[in-house]
């Protein structure tokens, strides 16, 4: 199992420094002269940027201070975004890059003067003999190894596709995540889903859960974040909310007080709490004990019936297994009225297939961000058997939701974040 990690490391380490060689080449080689001050400073980026990534992504797991986790959080995550769709736009490029470069030697071959006519030959008459004219210089020859075809022309042109391809690469990478950026720190959007369940009463027909997940407060995501998702659940007013997970990347300790604002969520019937993965990695027993003391309920491994006529189910995320913890479908499930439609939240989708052997009319999830940064979602797909949306397995619906916040890059192209107000519709209205 080592030997596999390792190898797998060397691979990605080799890929990473083979995209970064790349767009060294491309950005900062192609387009400036040997020895500017562009191309130096440009070389140091591309050598900087990566480190501060590494630095980005571990400083967390290795303790560092959180002052310096917020200080190398933003350039180190932003840069793998850029460097994603930087890469992308370069290799389109690469397609126009032979298309522009024939254009423009057509350009200078139709705006070329045409060859002087042959001098005609004019009589001379005699005259006396004079000194011998000095021969005229020679041309300069071309330095060895010099391509017949590496003119000045030919030098200027190339410069200038490059500048031209790599300036466009550049500008829509940091427009992509720019755009992508904005959409995070704007905040999430409402949608919402109408599910049907047979087995629910008239009288709960239109009762409405708010479902959120993978909040990812951390060093870049902080009180702010939490408070304009607190207000955006409470102005749609649901008869219940639930987080479905992934709400920290860090300790009590860092982000007790970013997730404060969750104290001040209103529904009529309460605010559930599960596990996901990222609670493990930040100490889950603590952070169940918090989100309890703000108000919400952990739902490890059990259920409540709600009063309007469902039960309503939590499991801890698979994550849990390392620590010998993790999804138990008995302790929740086991005993209960089949009768009774049944609600289950749980963190990662690919629990369904046991949901659907328990009997589970709906299970609410979250944990793939809904591929947050495109394509990321073909690689989600891979993963997870619904990657966002409602879709059926047997008798059971599973909706998952694409989160509200953004892990390591606060970045998402193509997968806009939402808070969902479920309402759930009685086959019987």
């Amino acid at each position: 199992m080592v030997v596999v990690f390792v190898l797998v490391l060397i691979v990605v380490l080799a890929v990473l420094a083979a995209v970064h060689w790349y767009v060294w080449r491309r950005l900062v080689r192609d387009v400036t002269t040997r020895g500017s001050l562009p191309r130096r400073l440009g070389t140091v980026a591309v050598v900087a940027l990566p480190l501060l990534s590494f630095a980005a992504l571990t400083s967390s797991r290795a303790g560092a201070p959180f002052a310096l986790q917020q200080v190398v959080a933003w350039p180190g995550f932003l840069w793998l975004a850029l460097l994603l769709y930087v890469t992308l736009a370069l290799l389109v490029g690469e397609a126009v890059r032979p298309l522009l470069r024939r254009l423009l030697e057509r350009r200078a071959q139709a705006a070329a003067p045409a060859a002087a006519p042959a001098p005609v030959p004019v009589p001379v008459p005699d005259r006396a003999p004079t000194a011998p004219e000095e021969p005229a210089e020679a041309a300069p020859e071309a330095a060895p190894g010099t391509p017949a075809s590496d003119t000045p022309a030919e030098v200027s042109r190339r410069l200038f596709v490059s500048r031209v391809v790599g300036g466009a690469a550049a500008a829509a990478a940091v427009g992509t995540v720019g755009y992508g950026t904005y959409g995070v720190l704007r905040g999430p959007r409402v949608k919402r889903v109408t599910v049907p369940l047979a087995k629910i009463p008239r009288a709960v027909h239109g009762y409405r859960i708010a479902v959120v997940s993978d909040i990812h407060l951390g060093p870049i995501l902080g009180r702010a974040h939490t408070q304009r998702i607190v207000d955006t659940i409470n102005s749609t007013q649901p008869d219940l909310i639930a987080v479905v997970g992934d709400l920290v990347d860090g300790t009590v300790e860092n982000l007790g007080s970013a997730a404060e604002p969750l104290a001040r969520l209103r529904a009529r019937h309460g605010s559930f709490f599960v596990t996901g993965n990222h609670e493990y990695f930040s100490g889950a027993d603590a952070w169940v004990d918090h989100v309890r003391e703000l108000g919400l309920r952990p739902l490890r491994n059990e259920r409540v019936e709600v009063a309007a006529g469902f039960d309503l189910a939590g499991v801890d995320d698979i994550a849990g297994e390392s620590e010998g913890q993790g999804p138990d479908f008995g302790r929740a499930l086991g005993d209960r009225d089949r009768a009774r439609a049944a609600v289950l939240l749980a963190h990662q989708p690919v629990v369904v297939h046991d949901a659907v052997r328990h009997g589970v009319d709906l299970q609410l999830s979250g944990h793939t961000h809904g591929g947050q940064l495109w394509p990321g979602n073909y690689l989600a797909e891979l993963a997870n058997p619904t990657v966002a949306g409602l879709e059926r397995y047997g008798d059971t619906q599973l909706y998952v939701s694409r989160g509200a916040g953004a892990w390591g890059p606060p970045v998402r192209v193509g997968a806009p974040s939402d808070i969902t107000i479920v309402e759930l519709a009685s086959k019987q209205a």
